[in-house]
């Protein structure tokens, strides 16, 4: 909770003073802020309702769009956090019985991992009420909203992509 004080604080000391800063910068704080406030709140009904993280989340997830499976190497690009993370992830929940673990036919030492049955089954859950959350979080804002916004945080996906180098990019 003070995270998400520090970050409000932060967006809170640059509208009281909007000339000294950019429109960009409040702009940045400000979906900064949305981020953190509903990243903050998934993750804690994730902890209560089904006692999981948003990395194990975010990893199902990925899984669930590649049934036949995916190798570390991808899921870690996939999900931006380095091997180790998923690795030690992967770990616990093969132990748990979330995840199957095989090798590659074609070259044993590339390691794939897909959803079991119970993974599939508690993902299941878990997306269904993730949706229900995000759907209760937006509701707030009208259906023409949705689409601006939308529209509008694509345009700046591809403004930002545009001015990556491409040596830069993660």
């Amino acid at each position: 909770m003070n995270q998400i004080i520090a970050h409000l604080d932060s967006e809170t000391k640059v509208l009281e003073s909007p000339h000294a800063h950019k429109d960009e910068l409040r702009l940045w704080l400000r979906l900064f802020t949305c981020t953190t406030l509903i990243e903050t709140e998934v993750r804690r009904r994730l902890a209560e309702k089904f006692k999981t993280t948003l990395p194990r989340f975010d990893l199902f997830a990925q899984l669930e769009r590649a049934p036949s499976g995916m190798t570390l190497g991808d899921l870690s690009k996939r999900m931006m956090v380095s091997n180790g993370n998923v690795t030690n992830l992967v770990e616990r929940l093969v132990e748990s019985g979330h995840l199957e673990r095989f090798a590659l036919p074609t070259d044993r030492r590339v390691q794939i991992v897909k959803l079991s049955q119970k993974g599939r089954n508690n993902f299941s859950r878990m997306a269904k009420a993730h949706e229900e959350w995000i759907a209760e979080l937006f509701s707030g804002l009208s259906p023409d909203d949705i689409k601006d916004l939308t529209r509008t945080l694509g345009k700046l996906k591809g403004s930002i992509q545009a001015s990556v180098s491409p040596g830069d990019e993660k």
